[in-house]
């Protein structure tokens, strides 16, 4: 893993904070029967502050991933928070056999996202 910090990470008191050109690697388990794990490899590639990033992957399991975090203030019940969307674009690969996975994939990712949700508002409403 290689961190390099946002720009104003100091003065914004966000140093470990990943910026443009971090690359972070992190496991994830392919199938859960066997429960074999890979790696995968992903760059940032844009930063902006309180607004988005996006990572790209370098080294992983998808002919390419694009993944843009996207941020926003909204008031509901005039009570500020913070709206995480997430934008894909992602190309399976494999020819015939990635065709027919896509909709697993999908379902997958979808299931992914929708645990992150979950876990991003119990964790910033605690």
């Amino acid at each position: 893993m290689k961190l390099v910090p946002p720009p104003d990470a100091v003065e914004r008191k966000g140093e470990g904070l990943a910026g443009v050109g971090s690359e972070i690697v992190t496991s994830f388990r392919l199938f859960r029967f066997p429960p074999i794990h890979s790696n995968w490899t992903a760059c940032i590639t844009e930063f902006e502050w309180d607004h988005h990033f996006a990572d790209l992957q370098i080294k992983g399991p998808f002919k390419k991933f694009l993944h843009r975090h996207e941020l926003r203030t909204e008031i509901r019940n005039g009570i500020e928070g913070t709206i995480v969307q997430d934008a894909i674009e992602y190309d399976v690969g494999y020819g015939f056999l990635g065709r027919f996975a896509r909709k697993f994939i999908a379902r997958q990712l979808e299931q992914t996202f929708k645990y992150r949700q979950e876990a991003l508002e119990k964790l910033l409403t605690t």
